[in-house]
C-alpha cells in the first residue's frame, strides 16, 4: 500500500510587478521575462509565476509530491500549467520579490534534481494590473520529481493570459491534455452508450 501524499499547505503570499516566486534557498537572479504559456518560466534554480495584480496579496497553496498527480482538477481553475524546473539545493520554494518569504515548505521534497510543477490560477482577470487590498487571485503549485519536458497546457481560459502569450510573439504549446468541456463531452457519451446497450 502506497504511502499517501500530503495535503496542500496555504498561505498569502506578496506580489510585486506581476510576479511572485520560486527561488533555491531565496536566491534570486536577473532572468527575462518569458510569457509564452502565459503563467510560469524559470531557469534552473528560480521560477516566476505571472499574476494578473501588480502588487498586493494573493492565495497560495503547495504541495509537494513524490508522484504525479492522477487526474487534472480542472473545473475550479481558469489556468493550468504543467513546466519543468530544477534545483540544485532541493529548497525550492515559495519567495516574493520585495517581501519575506510565506511560511510554506519546499515544494521539492526528493532532494535536488528536476521536477514538474502544476500552475493552477485562477482570478487574474478580477484585479489587472491593480493593487487590492484584499486577496482577489488564487494558487496551487503541485511539484513532483520528473525529467524535463515541454510544457503540458491542461487549461487557458482567462483574457490575462491570452494577452500575456500574445504579447510573447511566440506559440503557445498546444494543449496536451483534454479540457473540461472535453471530459464533460465523454461523459455524455459515455452515458449514451450504457443507454444504447
Amino acid at each position: 500500500m502506497t504511502e499517501p501524499e500530503p495535503a496542500p499547505v496555504s498561505s498569502t503570499v506578496r506580489v510585486d510587478y506581476h510576479t511572485f516566486e520560486l527561488t533555491d534557498s531565496g536566491r534570486r537572479s536577473r532572468m527575462g521575462f518569458d510569457t509564452v504559456n502565459g503563467l510560469v518560466f524559470s531557469q534552473p534554480g528560480q521560477a516566476v509565476i505571472c499574476t494578473g495584480i501588480n502588487a498586493g496579496w494573493v492565495n497560495v497553496s503547495v504541495q509537494a509530491r513524490r508522484h504525479p498527480p492522477t487526474h487534472v482538477h480542472a473545473d475550479d481553475w481558469d489556468e493550468i500549467v504543467d513546466h519543468t524546473v530544477t534545483t540544485a539545493t532541493g529548497l525550492l520554494r515559495i519567495t516574493s520579490v520585495l517581501d519575506d518569504a510565506p511560511d510554506l515548505p519546499p515544494l521539492t521534497a526528493e532532494g535536488p534534481g528536476t521536477y514538474r510543477l502544476r500552475v493552477h490560477a485562477r482570478g487574474r482577470d478580477i484585479a489587472p494590473d491593480g493593487a487590492p487590498e484584499d486577496a482577489v487571485e488564487d494558487y496551487l503549485l503541485i511539484a513532483w520529481p520528473a525529467e524535463a519536458q515541454p510544457d503540458a497546457i491542461h487549461k487557458q481560459t482567462d483574457r490575462y493570459g491570452a494577452d500575456l502569450r500574445a504579447a510573447s510573439g511566440t506559440p503557445a504549446p498546444t494543449p496536451s491534455v483534454a479540457t473540461a468541456d472535453d471530459d464533460e463531452r465523454r461523459r455524455i457519451r459515455e452515458r449514451l452508450r450504457r443507454r444504447t446497450n
